[in-house]
């Protein structure tokens, strides 16, 4: 008896042994099995290069050349990737590039693209004489910001710029006209809250002596006034005083510019 239970116990503990191993070895291929079941961690996508688009911007604000040309140096510079073109003819910019470029030129050009304001602006030149005013002359110009805006108000003159031989004919000597009055060129720059203007008053007049030389050309007084002054809508500025030459009558002139609703 105690040889059988001595057999038993060591078929036991074989057998335990044998188990165990089986189990183990059950695991381990369990194991190997559900690694090579899990996912594996995804792999970084690689960079595809995006799909590139087109589309054509126009500025329905635009007035002048430079107009395109700046909207166009401000998408270049923010879109170094894309390719954009201007087509003046139509005021209009072609953008070549992806969907986040278009939408960033979509942004910008609807901020660029503006109305622009426009200004009346009144040139009022008053004429004294020993303090008394013996004139006054109001002239009233439309100006938008970025563009000069011109004003001419007088005469032709014909002047004879050579002279004749004994046998022309005085029809047949040349002549040139000379504008004389007032002329006033005007530019505006700036927000509607502070402006910059650049003025040029010019004012030409005949007078009546004749010169020495010669008794037809006619000798041409001219007072220019050029000033560039910083306005506030609404509020009046004076640029300057000039005064006359030959007499005590002194010429003052103002500005003002009014936003035109």
């Amino acid at each position: 008896m105690i040889v059988n239970r001595d057999v038993t116990e060591r078929w036991g503990a074989k057998l335990v042994r044998v188990l165990v191993g089986i189990a183990l070895v059950a695991a381990f291929f369990a194991l190997c099995a559900g690694a090579q079941t899990q996912p594996t961690e995804p792999k970084a996508a690689e960079s595809k290069p995006s799909q590139e688009e087109y589309r054509t911007f126009y500025l329905t604000n635009s007035t002048q050349p430079h107009d395109v040309s700046d909207c166009l140096t401000a998408l270049r510079n923010a879109l170094p990737k894309a390719k954009v073109f201007p087509v003046q003819s139509q005021s209009a910019i072609v953008v070549r590039g992806s969907s986040d470029d278009l939408m960033l030129a979509q942004k910008m050009v609807s901020d660029l693209d503006r109305v622009k304001k426009i200004f009346r602006l009144t040139y009022t030149i008053r004429e004294t004489e020993n303090g008394k005013q013996v004139g006054l002359q109001q002239l009233v110009l439309i100006a938008v910001p970025g563009e000069r805006t011109d004003l001419k108000q007088g005469s032709r003159v014909p002047v004879v710029t050579g002279a004749a031989s004994s046998g022309t004919a005085p029809q047949n000597s040349p002549v040139q006209y000379v504008d004389v009055g007032l002329n006033i060129q005007a530019s505006l720059e700036g927000n509607p809250d502070s402006l910059l203007l650049r003025s040029k008053i010019e004012q030409s007049s005949l007078a009546d002596e004749k010169p020495s030389t010669s008794g037809q050309d006619p000798v041409i007084r001219q007072t220019v006034l050029e000033e560039t002054s910083i306005l506030m809508p609404g509020k009046p500025l004076v640029l300057g005083s000039i005064d006359l030459p030959g007499g005590t009558r002194k010429l003052e002139i103002a500005v003002v510019a009014e936003p035109v609703t």
